[in-house]
């Protein structure tokens, strides 16, 4: 039997009752029967965060406790969803409400109604444990879903079937009386167990040349991208969700505008996978909350999205999560916290939140599951400070937890380098595990040309003080030749144009080659210095300008072969 109560505060999105309740549990709160989430506890007084607009909600009104946490629905038909923040399905609610959707209007976020081709792949008498495989269903053309036995439940297998079943029916049963169906309820907050975490020594390979060459991340890694508004932190996340090479993308927009959210859901649809030719959204998870929805679902949609992330990954499929933004939802933190009348903390953030930005992204990780597989789930979060400030909480707290560091620059964006990568402020602390990788399955040479890469880049930012002051003309030649390589780098491998459809992905052997040969070109420039030769001359090296077509190229490796034998000749031929 339910608890109810009755309201006796309402204050924005937060709501005080006079109700018996734990923490955690979800509420209905209203006439409209809102959902809301127990946040705080003072005697018989509960604060309920609701996840919808309270206007016009008044003292007295009704609420009802369903003494149960915010729990997401998981099971097949997830993939090719849009969901809000709670995972309520926005086009079934379209449908039942149109484009405006009403306060209280709810649906399942799996349909009860559509069956699902269920094959057994284990039989009567075997004894599964928690996240064991209990037979497999065709999700989508790219994607088979395993119906996995819930984390907590063991026992011996006394029926289960082949059939066509939705996911409420009961497919199996156990020796203790436990009914196995195709769809679970996970707590949001909670994570999903795992057997064991792995090293992170596999790259996750974005087909982004300078995340790749320069700031890796590995399966299972977490990244952040801050950057000033209009730095190109959505078109990175959407490029990194298009070419990244995981099974399921779950891309969380959470606060952003509205037409930016619209460009995701209007995009992605159309959008064909490179790699099995159907469409993305057949892997694709998508969760929309932009920032005119009710601010405390956009606290709670990182957290659908994280543990919808984990179901895959315990079926053993790497998976990709988009978080864009954590500053919305810091925001949102904020606003809650301010109605609790909780001590602020630095700029009115509320204390705990390192805290929720560590337990948030120490769900990602490679690891071993339940059932011995191996998954994993990428956290790539964008961060949007203040007018571009990193020094401000959300992005100094996000840098203490991810190892790689995205960090998108104004004035690059306005030179219209894209991405707007700033080289000399970014890292990735992945590049030393993720040596060996590819050492082994690129090239013997990679580590060695990266490191040179980094380290021309960096010699060209030391010049350009000097050049400001005194003129390039003053540099010493081999300093000449120096810079002339760093824009080469910069132009040829930094800069890639997401819209083009040969450019808007790079092989890593086409990011290795492009590389190898600027360094080659380096090399025959120092030789020519080395022998006398002035820098007018190798500047004037004619066959170093064809580098730029390579990146709009598909069969690249005839070319790049034909430039580096033009390089040769037209050096020779300056002896």
């Amino acid at each position: 039997m339910a608890k109810t109560g009755k309201i006796f505060r309402v204050a924005g999105p937060v709501v005080v009752a006079e109700l018996e309740a734990g923490m955690y549990d979800v509420c209905k709160v209203g006439k409209e029967r809102l959902l809301g989430e127990v946040i705080q506890i003072n005697g018989n007084h509960c604060t309920i965060q609701v996840y919808e607009d309270t206007t016009g909600i008044k003292p007295g009104e009704g609420v009802e406790n369903t003494e149960q946490p915010l729990v997401v629905e998981l099971g097949p038909g997830l993939l090719s969803s849009i969901y809000d923040g709670i995972q309520r399905p926005l086009q079934v609610l379209r449908n039942i409400t149109g484009d405006f959707i009403t306060r209280g209007a709810t649906a399942p976020g799996i349909d009860r109604k559509r069956k699902w081709d269920f094959k057994a792949a284990v039989k009567p008498g075997a004894a599964v444990k928690g996240g064991d495989v209990l037979g497999t269903v065709r999700e989508s053309e790219t994607i088979m879903h395993k119906i996995l036995v819930p984390p907590s439940v063991s026992g011996k297998v006394t029926s289960i079937a082949d059939g066509s079943h939705t996911v409420t029916d009961t497919i199996g049963r156990l020796d203790n009386g436990t009914e196995l169906r195709m769809m679970q309820l996970w707590p949001v907050r909670k994570p999903r167990p795992v057997k064991e975490k792995r090293l992170p020594d596999v790259p996750l390979i974005t087909g982004q040349r300078i995340f790749d060459s320069l700031f890796p991340l590995a399966k299972g890694g977490v990244a952040a991208i801050p950057g000033p508004f209009g730095s190109g932190k959505t078109v990175a996340q959407q490029s990194l969700a298009k070419w990244c090479d995981a099974d399921i993308i779950v891309y969380v927009g959470c606060g952003e505008r509205g037409n930016e959210m619209t460009e995701v859901l209007t995009e992605f649809p159309e959008l064909i996978d490179p790699k099995t030719g159907k469409p993305l959204m057949q892997r694709t998870i998508l969760i929309a909350n932009t920032s005119n929805m009710p601010v405390a679902a956009r606290e709670a949609s990182v957290y659908t999205g994280i543990t919808m992330a984990e179901y895959y990954r315990d079926m053993g499929y790497s998976v990709a999560l988009m978080a864009d933004s954590t500053s919305r939802w810091a925001e949102a933190m904020r606003e809650i916290s301010s109605r609790l009348e909780e001590m602020p903390g630095e700029e009115g953030y509320p204390a705990y939140l390192s805290t929720r930005l560590s337990e948030f992204y120490e769900r990602a990780g490679r690891v071993t599951t339940l059932s011995g597989t191996e998954g994993s789930v990428s956290v790539i979060g964008a961060v949007s400070p203040p007018g571009g400030d990193f020094s401000e909480p959300v992005t100094q707290n996000t840098l203490r937890v991810v190892k790689t560091f995205w960090a998108l620059d104004a004035k690059l964006s306005q030179r219209r380098h894209f991405p707007s990568i700033n080289w000399l402020t970014s890292y990735s602390l992945y590049f030393e595990p993720l040596a060996g990788w590819y050492e082994e399955n690129v090239a013997p040479d990679w580590v060695e040309h990266v490191s040179r890469a980094r380290f021309i880049l960096q010699e060209e930012d030391k010049l350009l003080e000097i050049v400001q002051l005194v003129g390039s003309d003053a540099l010493p030649e081999r300093e000449q030749v120096t810079l002339l390589v760093a824009r080469m780098f910069r132009e040829f491998l930094l800069q890639q144009n997401a819209f083009h459809p040969v450019d808007t992905y790079s092989e890593l052997k086409k990011t290795y080659l492009i590389m190898k040969t600027i360094l080659h070109f380096a090399d025959l420039a120092k030789i020519a210095l080395d022998s006398g030769m002035r820098a007018q001359r190798v500047v004037a090296i004619k066959a170093k300008d064809r580098i730029a077509e390579v990146k709009f190229e598909k069969d690249y490796e005839k070319l790049l072969g034909d430039i580096n034998k033009d390089l040769e000749k037209e050096f020779s031929g300056l002896k």
